[in-house]
């Protein structure tokens, strides 16, 4: 199945990229997913891992750390990176 990821702002720089579409096998979920792209864009790690670093949202909505929801043909996630400002 493929599904569109969209990549915001430290996550753009890093992939090289502002979108990418995945080729998942049928059932991935959106931890498989992040995993994949890891592979595919390593320098990804520097935003993904350590708590309250990196997000996902899934159809615009925000999905929680470790989240298995399963994902579907066309579906949408967005790699969100902390963002800080004052």
């Amino acid at each position: 199945m493929k599904i569109k990821v969209l990549f915001f702002a430290r996550a753009r720089e890093l992939a090289g990229t502002t979108e990418a579409e995945a080729d998942l096998p049928e059932g991935s979920t959106a931890k498989e997913a992040m995993q994949m792209l890891l592979e595919k864009y390593p320098d990804l790690r520097e935003i993904e891992g350590e708590e309250g670093k990196c997000v996902l949202a899934l159809n615009q909505e925000y999905l929680e750390k470790n989240a298995t929801t399963a994902l579907k043909e066309g579906d949408e996630i967005a790699i969100i990176p902390p963002i800080s400002g004052g």
